[in-house]
């Protein structure tokens, strides 16, 4: 007979606790402890019973020199932009755990990705049937015919289907759905999510079948479920975007085996999602007409340079206190800098609504972005439109001096590139001497900026 017991878990950081309290005295949070009952069993396995073994060897210490290394090739998914995220491909073995909105996209790209794959995949769902996956897989156009979709959300019977396959990738859509008979508790629950990740990440490490996971998210945007689940697997990803827009964007939050700082795009079509290699030609506008209030700045999204419009309206304050609102730049940063031609450039900005908007939809928190902030609410203030050919790359400092960034190489030849004819940047700056295209404006002040953008 199993040893049933019950428990309070926090369905806020997922902390056990072994009485109810009116306060969670890891997260501070109140009212957030809920009680599950847990049913432990003496023996488990991802097995079936019959294909289990009957024992274990017992691990033992071995000096690092003593342990062997196999180099494994990762396995491509014939997507540029997740293959990049990723590090170079899936890892073998490996649990990625997918997050997002709800409509942003997260089941579709999985989706198409299986479809396209040249390995045998195994889609596990637990939302849809397998009626509604086939309506959503005509629209993608596959190209491949190693994908079987599998509708359970018991992780036994999943295990069971797993090893009658033998599948080389699995992806679960989604880890809120499945339950599992070890734990009895609803799907959903910390404990389930926990049991059932825990089995998940067992099966990935013994067979080296990678497994993908899609997750929900809270209001906020963390990983629904315990905090503990991000910190169980190899990867997580986080799927962004706002669904009025058509672009998406994929980040790395924690990878154990490539780069947090990768980033890639895609656009919502009605076939899917598509990637998009060059993402500054989108991220720039096509007018054609001199428009104050703009400027473009060079910014790098880990290893890959990206040309950002910024766009900036400066007007008389209507109402006693004047607006400061900020989309995709951080407010406190664009206060600051408010701040600085207030006290250094002389600017009186005081008394005006100050609006900052970065385009495309998405949000940059690289400090190379300041003089081009700087430039399109000067712009926008003077009504003085600033040349479509120039673009910046150059933090600002409280002094009101203009400081070097990382890697001015790469945005200089991003730059040129698209065809820009000037670049300002920092005079400090160390620049290799090379032969550019493209005319290095250098500057050491807000002044200097000033003068050559407006006289």
């Amino acid at each position: 007979m199993a040893k049933t017991k019950t428990t309070f878990f926090c369905q806020n950081c997922g902390t056990q606790h072994s009485k109810w309290q009116g306060q969670c005295s890891s997260c501070r949070e109140w009212n957030t402890l809920v009680e599950e009952v847990l049913q432990k069993e003496e023996k488990k396995d991802w097995r079936s019973p019959a294909s289990a073994p009957a024992t274990k060897r017992a691990a033992k210490p071995l000096r690092i020199s003593e342990i062997e290394v196999s180099r494994e090739e990762r396995l491509k998914t014939n997507n540029n932009e997740l293959d990049r995220v990723l590090g170079g491909g899936i890892v073998p073995g490996s649990l990625t755990l997918l997050g997002g909105e709800p409509g942003i996209g997260k089941s579709t790209l999985l989706l198409q990705i299986s479809l396209h794959l040249n390995y045998r995949t195994l889609y596990v769902s637990g939302e849809e049937s397998q009626q509604q996956i086939k309506m959503r897989a005509e629209r993608i156009n596959p190209t491949s015919n190693n994908c079987y979709i599998l509708t359970e959300t018991k992780t036994q019977n999943i295990f069971q289907q797993i090893e009658m396959l033998e599948p080389e990738i699995v992806i679960v859509d989604s880890i809120q759905t499945l339950h599992s008979d070890y734990i009895e508790s609803s799907p959903g629950s910390i404990s389930q999510i926990r049991e059932c990740t825990a089995e998940l990440i067992k099966f990935a490490k013994e067979t080296s079948v990678p497994v993908i996971l899609i997750g929900h998210i809270t209001k906020e945007g963390s990983i629904a479920g315990p905090k503990v689940l991000e910190h169980m697997v190899d990867t997580v990803l986080q799927f962004e975007g706002d669904r009025n827009h058509v672009y998406r964007i994929l980040r790395a939050h924690k990878n154990r085996f490539g780069s947090t700082n990768e980033l890639g795009i895609y656009e919502m079509q009605g076939n899917g999602l598509r990637e998009v290699s060059n993402p500054s030609e989108i991220l720039i506008s096509k007018n054609e007409e001199d428009l104050s209030g703009t400027a473009i700045s060079a910014t790098l999204e880990g290893m890959r340079p990206l040309m950002i419009e910024i766009q900036a309206l400066v007007s008389s304050a209507v109402y006693g206190t004047p607006q400061r609102s900020a989309t995709g730049y951080n407010s406190k940063r664009l206060n600051m800098l408010l701040a600085v031609l207030e006290k250094r450039a002389g600017f009186r900005l005081g008394a005006k609504d100050v609006f900052l908007n970065i385009t495309g939809g998405i949000s940059v928190d690289d400090p190379a972005l300041d003089l081009a902030v700087v430039a399109a609410i000067l712009s926008s203030n003077e009504d003085i439109a600033v040349p479509k050919d120039i673009c910046f790359a150059a933090e600002v400092g409280l002094a009101g001096e203009v400081r070097p960034v990382t890697r001015v190489e790469q945005r200089i030849l991003e730059a040129e590139k698209l065809g820009f004819s000037t670049i300002i940047v920092s005079k400090q700056s160390k620049i290799p001497k090379s032969q550019y295209n493209i005319k290095l404006q250098k500057a050491s002040k807000i002044e200097d900026v000033v003068s050559f953008l407006f006289g």
